[in-house]
């Protein structure tokens, strides 16, 4: 597994994250998605109406390489913070034999977690995660 118990206990009562492409010209792109974390393949997936015609699906065809973030505000007084940054390669996944919607799935290369589990202090850079498919390493 991934990610930590907790850190995944957080992923399922968030509703949003954000996505980071790159596109063609090397310009990044950042959008607010829905998301699912799927437990059988320890991955985040993101899905979406006409997910196939976006600019992020696109972006993600061309070149995998994301960054994923979720976070949130526990306190304002005194100000708390929590959240993960997960940076990865991602898929995009047409729908399945014409059923269903086609999806975006990131595959964790780096997890960078703040005020979730216990024993988290400031700086942290994060671990190593490497959910990559040896059919998508160094496809660019």
């Amino acid at each position: 597994m991934l990610f930590t118990a907790g850190e995944v206990a957080y992923l399922r009562t968030q509703p949003l994250g954000r996505l980071a492409t790159t596109g063609g010209a090397g310009h990044p792109h950042c959008v607010p998605v829905r998301f699912t974390y799927n437990a059988d393949r320890d991955t985040i997936d993101i899905t979406g109406r006409q997910l196939s015609g976006s600019r992020k699906y696109r972006d993600v065809r061309a070149d995998g390489r994301v960054a994923f973030v979720v976070d949130d505000i526990t306190s304002d007084s005194p100000p708390a913070f929590r959240g993960l940054e997960i940076r990865g390669e991602a898929e995009a996944l047409p729908a399945a034999g014409g059923a269903g919607t086609e999806l975006i799935r990131i595959h964790p290369v780096r997890i960078v977690a703040w005020g979730i589990d216990a024993g988290w202090e400031a700086g942290a850079a994060g671990r190593a995660a490497d959910g990559v498919p040896a059919g998508l390493r160094g496809r660019r």
